[in-house]
């Protein structure tokens, strides 16, 4: 059986749209696109006047060393979001199918099912916020095509292991698709499932530039996946997703020393989250720091509402996550440069213990 006897049979059939930038063979006049024959004002060299590749090779190549996978397992978009909502529409069809999700979690996975009217099969997380493969095999119907996991998780940080990964894509061989979503796997100590994608042809993995790559502002997203996958996808995709100066900027923060200033931020925040776990799991008012192996932390107060306030008051944004299940409690903290992290730290530890005000008497604990 192939892995695309799972999508949607009317859109395999499909014949896909044919840009002008994709049949264009070569030459030097390019009049078959209805592009201005002007580069704009502050061009730089871009030649955004014109098209750009719907799949940059360079890019493709760069990204395919980076992942250790081949150019044709690569397809790459507008951040991982572009991704996920390919894979819904590839794979459910509206009113049928469904999804498998782990809440809490991402929740673009469910924006997307619910967009494409695709189902969706919830499987909590454990007490202790780790996955239970039997309870996600056994949760699973004959409708649901696509099983997401999000390792190392958002919002709560902890990885699925290797080991449990292969066991869904072994059980799922023939039912269903399984997407490991890596955003945060460049701040883990863990092995990237990317490694089992030639032996699973059911397997896909999603990483970003956005996160480790510092790159969230020109939306590079990649699905590494079986050919036929990648190919599929394609298909669906529109015409001119990545913006030429997106690419460019890509491309130097892939190069040699794009990468090597990435790496040393990279670890900068490993270094700045165990320094962070440490000391606020020491506060007062701080029920726990979940163990975490991305770039933020998500922690527990006694009133995490005040504390969201005084902080936001101080002019510091964090990510308010009281709405996911298991977590009425807590905020989600980006690890940040030491600076903004001892920011952080001192106004938490002036904090009063019932978390109402701060002790100093700072212009951030008077706010209404």
């Amino acid at each position: 059986m192939s892995v695309l006897d799972l999508a949607r049979p009317e859109i395999r059939a499909m014949q896909p749209y044919s840009s002008a930038r994709m049949e264009a063979s070569g030459g030097t006049i390019m009049l078959n696109a209805n592009e201005s024959a002007w580069a704009p004002p502050g061009d730089h060299g871009l030649a955004c006047n014109r098209y750009p590749d719907p799949q940059p090779q360079a890019l493709l190549d760069a990204l395919a060393a980076l992942y250790g996978v081949r150019t044709e397992q690569v397809l790459v978009g507008r951040g991982s979001d572009e991704a996920i909502d390919l894979l819904v529409r590839a794979f459910c069809r509206a009113g049928e199918d469904a999804i498998a999700i782990q809440p809490p979690t991402f929740g673009m996975y469910a924006v997307s099912a619910r967009i494409q009217n695709a189902g969706i099969v919830e499987v909590p997380l454990g007490a202790d916020f780790s996955l239970d493969v039997d309870a996600v095999l056994a949760a699973l119907t004959p409708a649901v095509k696509l099983v997401f996991v999000c390792t190392p998780n958002n919002p709560t940080g902890q990885l699925v292991s290797l080991a449990a990964v292969e066991r869904l894509a072994t059980a799922l061989a023939g039912r269903a698709l399984l997407v490991v979503d890596e955003a945060y796997i460049e701040f883990a100590d863990a092995v990237s499932t990317v490694s089992l994608i030639d032996r699973y042809d059911n397997l896909a993995v999603l990483r970003t530039l956005s996160k480790a790559w510092a790159l969230a502002g020109a939306r590079i997203g990649t699905l590494l996946a079986n050919e036929q996958v990648i190919a599929l996808l394609r298909r669906i995709m529109a015409p001119y997703p990545l913006p030429r100066p997106c690419v460019a900027l890509a491309l130097e923060a892939l190069s040699a020393e794009g990468q090597a200033v990435a790496r040393e931020h990279m670890a900068v925040v490993r270094e700045q989250r165990r320094r962070m776990a440490s000391a606020i799991a020491a506060l007062p008012g701080v029920r726990q720091v979940l163990p975490s192996q991305a770039n933020f932390l998500a922690v527990r107060f006694d009133d995490a509402a005040a504390v969201h306030q005084r902080l936001l008051g101080a002019g510091i944004v964090v990510r308010d996550v009281r709405r996911y299940p298991q977590l009425g409690d807590a905020l989600r903290i980006t690890i940040g440069t030491p600076q903004e992290n001892d920011r952080v730290l001192e106004l938490l530890n002036n904090l009063d213990l019932d978390g109402r005000g701060l002790a100093d008497g700072s212009a951030a604990g008077r706010q209404p």
